[in-house]
């Protein structure tokens, strides 16, 4: 089956669970308020992380070199932010593990 069908039909289900299992133990209002709140922070920080990779992206430029790890690591904070737009737990880890420098930088070294 292939990968990108099977995510389609996963990760919405596992958002589901999460929803139903954190909503009953903070209830629902708490889970909503949670759900924002991940997502206005984890675009605050993804806006602050961009800035830091163009700026960074321009002074490799000046210096003549490629910023290849630039502009991989602004098209993985694009991603990032995506997730966090996203309502949902499980995206929300993934998009705030990518857009942490230090989780970022170790799973490029895994590439």
């Amino acid at each position: 089956m292939n990968t990108l069908l099977l995510s389609i039909i996963l990760v919405p289900i596992l958002e589901i669970y999460l929803f139903i299992k954190i909503g009953s133990e903070i209830g629902a209002f708490n889970t909503i308020s949670l759900i924002f709140i991940t997502a206005i922070i984890g675009i605050m920080y993804a806006r602050y992380e961009g800035l830091n990779t163009i700026r960074s992206g321009f002074s490799q430029l000046v210096k003549n070199e490629i910023p290849a790890y630039e502009i991989i690591s602004g098209a993985a904070i694009a991603f990032a932010a995506l997730l966090l737009i996203l309502p949902g737990f499980a995206t929300d880890i993934l998009g705030f593990l990518i857009v942490f420098q230090f989780t970022r930088k170790l799973i490029f070294k895994n590439f």
